[in-house]
């Protein structure tokens, strides 16, 4: 293929995505960034195919964990919330449980109203994962709670556990029909097979997920890519497309070629309902309010000048470890979480 062809392709490509983020979010992309940089506030954009509406950003529950003082985690969900931030990412495993618990202090006083709640499991099986659930729902204090993932998916194999008989999809459902969670999604840093596995067992079995959350970053883009296998999948059937590990668990910003507001941005700028980001201080939080707020779809020269930085960097996984090694498995260290 001559030099020319091949950059016809390459723009041809990026127009369907372009044109697939504006399907997915449901909101003409330019006139949402334009709407949020008058009027200074929070970007929102619809969740899949629920009609439900999620921040551009949302909180994640594991650095909420992170700060000693109990009273400064609560601070930092209540100033998200306050700040216009209504995605709450959380897991049953956060710091022995206690992510929950800070959250579920901080949802007091009419906060729980404001926000679109969920948390994770990791019970394979529909005993373990019907324990963790009500356990989380006591821990969060709430009745109800909007989406529930099942936790790291990373191995081929756990898909058919989880939809065979006796497995989690079985508490899930059951827990759904009960009122006790609304939506069902599962989520997974390791292989976009794996995911791939994930959705055609699920749809195998007629179900089709609400949501699903993968690493989606500027190092994602060249290396065992979600964005590239998984997304269009996604989009296809309408499944809310959950960013995480918009900064590779810091890692990124270690290459020293992007900065935390490119990081956050890129992702943003892909079919994502929500970017979850990590905020374990006010510094923090308040740059993943200065990247929603500001947000605008990157033109076509700043797309290719920022994927040309990360490209050769990107090679074997150096900056994405939860891909490349086992360090971020934190199911797999602890079989007796699956059940």
């Amino acid at each position: 293929m001559s030099l020319e062809k091949e950059k016809e392709t390459s723009l041809s490509r990026r127009r369907l995505l372009t044109l697939a983020i504006s399907a997915a979010i449901g909101l003409d992309m330019e006139k949402l960034a334009c709407a949020a940089q008058a009027k200074d506030q929070m970007p929102y954009r619809l969740f899949g195919r629920t009609g439900e509406k999620v921040s551009l950003v949302g909180l994640g529950g594991y650095h909420i964990g992170n700060p000693r003082d109990e009273q400064e985690g609560i601070q930092i969900i209540r100033t998200a919330i306050d700040e216009g931030i209504n995605f709450m990412d959380n897991c049953w495993d956060y710091h022995g449980g206690h992510s929950e618990v800070r959250m579920g202090k901080a949802l007091r006083d009419g906060y729980r109203q404001k926000v679109f709640l969920m948390t994770k499991i990791d019970g394979r099986d529909k005993k373990t994962a019907a324990s963790q659930l009500d356990e989380s729902l006591r821990r969060l204090q709430t009745d109800t709670i909007d989406l529930m993932q099942i936790h790291e998916v990373t191995t081929m194999s756990e898909p058919e556990t989880i939809f065979g008989p006796g497995g989690a999809m079985e508490a899930l459902l059951e827990a759904k029909q009960a009122g006790k969670i609304r939506y069902i999604g599962f989520t997974g840093h390791k292989s976009p097979a794996v995911h791939l596995k994930m959705l055609e067992t699920a749809f195998s079995h007629h179900f089709t997920f609400d949501a699903v959350q993968l690493p989606l970053n500027v190092m994602d883009a060249h290396y065992s890519s979600f964005e590239k296998l998984v997304v269009p999948v996604l989009i296809r059937h309408r499944i809310a497309v959950l960013g995480m590990k918009p900064l590779g668990g810091g890692q990124i910003l270690k290459a020293g070629v992007v900065s935390p507001i490119d990081c956050l941005q890129y992702a943003m700028s892909l079919p994502t309902s929500t970017v979850i980001t990590g905020c374990d201080s006010m510094p923090i939080l308040q740059q993943a309010l200065k990247a929603a707020r500001a947000f605008h779809p990157p033109s076509e020269q700043e797309r290719t000048a920022l994927l040309a930085r990360t490209r050769v960097l990107a090679e074997n996984g150096k900056y994405e470890l939860y891909k490349s090694t086992a360090l971020f498995d934190a199911t797999r260290h602890h079989p007796r979480w699956r059940g």
